[in-house]
């Protein structure tokens, strides 16, 4: 089946029913000069962008000091934003990383059960939570995603919920998969109110994508020119895109245009057509006139797949030769899968020019951040029925010395959305440890025997500190012990 053209070409449908309104709670003022170019004044409802990586590790980025790796269109959101060194995301698996980000609420609270959703499982994101997408809606935003979705999928479990897909989470229009691109039955969808495959609303633009290579390749190039399309034609009116690439997720994808550009084989050519999916996006900002008028946020899911990095991968069935496939999670330990820094810990860049000033932010934030700040910044209401476990940072944003920024309490979750780890601090206190590799790095953590390490100290989370510390120790164990209980009394939203 030829992908390219068509699919690159294809119009992509809007949804124009607002499954949950609420109403405006305050819009910010602000004095700010206003080029000639601009469409609005800066602060009057920026539009906002976000654009999320699979798979990507910290150290997978020139910006943060890989030697091979091409990438200076995210090296000039880094060095022309708020470039945060210590970015967290709640999980180190997809599906209950991306539920955080668009909900701003811990994974523990989805109902999943799991940290992954595969397409026939019965659990979806609930119409009961308000992602980013609705908050903006309805505060007078278009709203558009382009990429991976991975948050529910229409199968018999969920008797072929319209529920568990994007449009009925507050976007307009969707083009990307269903789940992971390397699922054999994973799919291409796009909003489509004439269509009804897999449910009412969608058409099926490509099937079963590890053996469709033209339609996998196309990937990268199809959600720019989506994203690219929807900027322009919102130009004029606040607007919200999620950008959601399935790239560096196994297995590399790259079109024509990028193959053998990088000294770094398949991945460098990968993170480049990805860094040109940056620069493109950011060129129509500007080229519309708008660059100071939105918001960029920058990030990936969780950290590299680095189980792929053993000898026995040299020829995976689905992979090929996925050991040099696979990015890097330096200077922290371990990776995707797992309860180290090197899974939790990634990329996080907030770019707006003009508004915030240039600078590494060494203050710890998470994607959990992002809903609270984005909906308080574009003066949408937040949700005061349910617990938000994000934080508002707009402060470390907008450079405000007068607002107070809530002291950083992070929990890590695991496979079954439970925690593992809290951090308060510099310090993290492990009860369980985990990597897909099964490597625990002749370490051992329980409740009774918890690990702690001073993650800012030790990077790399070499040397256990329990002994020494005995009154962080117990509390932090008191803290986490204190929310995952109130996590469990909460329960999920019906």
């Amino acid at each position: 089946m030829k992908i390219s053209s068509p699919i690159l070409r294809m119009q992509i449908h809007t949804h124009t029913d607002t499954m949950k309104i609420f109403p405006t709670l305050f819009s910010l003022a602000c004095a700010c000069s206003l080029p000639l170019a601009q469409a609005r004044e800066v602060m009057d409802k920026p539009n906002v962008i976000i654009i999320y990586l699979d798979d990507s590790g910290y150290g997978d980025f020139s910006y943060n000091g890989n030697p091979v790796i091409e990438t200076p269109n995210i090296s000039r959101l880094a060095h022309n934003g708020l470039n945060c060194t210590q970015f967290y995301v709640s999980s180190p698996a997809c599906s209950a990383s991306r539920y955080s980000l668009l909900t701003g609420r811990y994974p523990g609270r989805s109902g999943f059960g799991t940290w992954v959703i595969g397409p026939g499982s019965k659990p979806h994101l609930r119409s009961a939570e308000i992602t980013i997408a609705e908050g903006l809606k309805a505060n007078g935003y278009k709203t558009g995603m382009f990429g991976k979705w991975h948050l529910g999928n229409p199968n018999k479990g969920n008797q072929m919920s319209t529920e568990a897909l994007p449009l009925a989470h507050g976007f307009d229009t969707w083009v990307g998969t269903n789940v992971s691109h390397d699922y054999d039955n994973a799919k291409l969808l796009k909003s489509d109110p004439s269509g009804n495959k897999p449910v009412k609303g969608y058409s099926e633009v490509a099937k079963n994508l590890p053996s469709d290579d033209e339609a996998s390749t196309s990937l990268t190039g199809l959600y720019t020119d989506a994203a690219v399309s929807f900027i322009k034609q919102n130009k004029d009116k606040p607007f919200f895109a999620y950008v959601a690439h399935n790239q560096p997720h196994l297995g590399l994808y790259v079109s024509e245009k990028f193959k053998g550009k990088s000294k770094r084989g398949l991945l460098g050519d990968v993170m480049a057509e990805v860094d040109d999916s940056v620069g493109r996006i950011l060129q129509t900002l500007k080229d519309e006139g708008i660059d100071k008028n939105t918001l960029v946020v920058f990030s990936s899911d969780n950290g590299p797949w680095i189980l792929f990095r053993d000898l026995k991968f040299k020829n995976h069935p689905k992979y090929g030769e996925a050991r040099t496939h696979v990015g890097y999670a330096q200077p922290f330990r371990d990776g995707k899968g797992s309860t180290w820094e090197g899974g939790h810990r990634v990329p996080g860049i907030f770019y707006w020019p003009g508004v915030i000033k240039p600078q590494r932010l060494l203050a710890p934030v998470s994607t959990l951040d992002v809903l609270p700040t984005v909906l308080t910044i574009t003066g949408a209401k937040l949700p005061d029925d349910r617990k938000l476990d994000g934080r508002n940072i707009s402060p470390y944003l907008l450079g405000s010395d007068s607002q107070k920024v809530d002291d950083f309490e992070f929990i890590y979750s695991y496979f079954d959305n439970k925690p593992s780890a809290i951090r308060v601090g510099p310090w993290k206190l492990h009860i369980r440890i985990g990597s897909q590799t099964g490597n625990n790095y002749n370490f051992k953590a329980s409740e009774k025997q918890p690990l702690l390490f001073n993650v800012e100290e030790d990077l790399g989370e070499r040397i256990d500190r329990a002994s020494e510390q005995p009154e962080i120790v117990e509390r932090l164990l008191k803290k986490l012990r204190d929310k995952r209980s109130e996590i469990e009394k909460t329960g999920v939203i019906k």
